[in-house]
């Protein structure tokens, strides 16, 4: 049977605590999170942290090596950890987590987009915590800052610690980004991408553009030169996911993206929404990858290998 990477993306830094009870805030949480999703059938966790009394996304390394030490003490998951960070995080905080851990996998922002959260709050009226607002808010006003010259630091600190840089393209002149980096040597091939659809300021998730980035990024990139995955923003979660498995893809589901496991009916955990994209994987002769496999199509290190 084929083999699908499937990656479960725990807290991301989108949501805030009021819109889901069961939004995963401290690491234990995360951690377990990440735990039963792996027993579910990920063979890759997206790590953000927050701050365990407030949830607002956080850089602190202390919070990231409760989460990294407690999941590689339980299993033998793939930790892809954010250098996406926060909004409005420093790219000095966004970068610590690799070269104080060296995990195999690291997120990795192809370019610099707006990133507009603001309009959530038509949907809401009143929040656990004040910060919530006022981050929403500042969404109206901001750039989410990926320069050439942030790439080049970036990928030099990725490429000393042995972390293959996951790389997340939300648009199509992003495909053309990593095809320079590449001609550039700052990229080695086969690289790995993530198409993220479904955030304002980026592409919209539909089958159509999905479509389009994987043939710009064969053009561009050449098919035997990448492998691919697709997360896409809330009720697209599924639709997304389930066109790249069809397609030859692999996907990443979580509540980083949808809090969502159905229609109106919150997730209580990560491992939820794993278990149904590998249900619907399993219905057309999928199965997940695991671990062991997962480093294999991916070209990583090894979990000997990481500094926690």
């Amino acid at each position: 049977m084929s083999k699908a990477v499937i990656t479960a993306a725990i807290t991301g830094s989108i949501h805030t605590p009021t819109m889901s009870p069961y939004l995963p805030i401290t690491p234990d949480q995360i951690a377990d999170n990440a735990i039963q999703a792996y027993e579910a059938g990920a063979a890759v966790a997206h790590i953000h942290v927050r701050n365990p009394q407030t949830g607002q996304p956080s850089p602190d390394p202390e919070l990231f090596k409760e989460v990294l030490s407690q999941v590689k003490s339980k299993c033998d998951m793939i930790i892809c950890t954010t250098t996406g960070g926060g909004l409005g995080m420093t790219p000095e905080q966004r970068l610590t987590v690799v070269s104080t851990f060296k995990p195999e996998l690291a997120s990795f922002n192809m370019g610099s987009m707006n990133f507009g959260l603001f309009p959530i709050l038509e949907r809401m009226k009143d929040f656990k915590f004040p910060w919530e607002k006022q981050y929403l808010e500042f969404t109206e006003d901001l750039i989410f800052p990926n320069t050439f010259k942030s790439m080049r630091i970036f990928l030099k600190v990725f490429n000393e610690n042995g972390t293959k840089p996951e790389l997340e393209v939300y648009d199509a002149g992003m495909v053309d980004n990593v095809a320079f980096m590449i001609q550039s040597g700052l990229l080695k091939t086969p690289v790995y991408l993530q198409f993220v659809l479904g955030i304002l300021g980026g592409m919209a998730a539909n089958i159509q553009n999905l479509v389009f980035l994987h043939e710009s990024a064969c053009r561009q990139i050449g098919e035997k030169n990448f492998v691919w995955s697709v997360c896409a923003a809330g009720i697209n979660q599924m639709p997304m996911c389930t066109t790249a498995l069809l397609m030859g893809g692999n996907a990443r589901v979580g509540m980083e993206d949808a809090l969502r496991v159905s229609k109106g009916v919150l997730a209580k955990n990560n491992a939820e929404l794993v278990e149904k994209i590998v249900r619907i994987a399993r219905e057309f002769g999928l199965e997940p990858a695991t671990p062991a496999e997962a480093r294999k199509i991916l070209g990583l290190k090894g979990l000997d290998k990481v500094a926690y």
